[in-house]
């Protein structure tokens, strides 16, 4: 999995490639819990995520948690796979996905 951060004024974008799954979820969860400060608008771009996994799905909900406090959070470019994981397990309805 790689990571990448872009930050404009009060908004992060972090950008997703790979597998989300059990080994690369701390890393996502560390860049996260990192980046957040004074944003007002996390999104997380998942136009290259292929996979998530139980322990992926855990780290966005703590973030959606994070940043329901100081603004909010977005999830986007999400394929069919990870789609159909956030339909199965709730999570499309808890989250803002464009």
């Amino acid at each position: 999995m790689t990571i990448e951060i872009k930050k404009n004024a009060d908004e992060t974008i972090i950008e997703v490639v790979g597998r989300l799954d059990t080994i690369t979820a701390p890393a996502l969860d560390k860049t996260i819990n990192e980046d957040i400060e004074g944003v007002k608008n996390l999104v997380l771009d998942f136009n290259g995520l292929e996979y998530i996994s139980s322990a992926g799905l855990r780290v966005l909900l703590g973030a959606q948690k994070k940043m329901q406090k100081i603004g909010s959070m977005k999830v986007k470019n999400i394929c069919e796979e990870v789609m159909d994981v956030f339909e199965m397990t709730g999570f499309a309805d808890i989250l803002v996905i464009e």
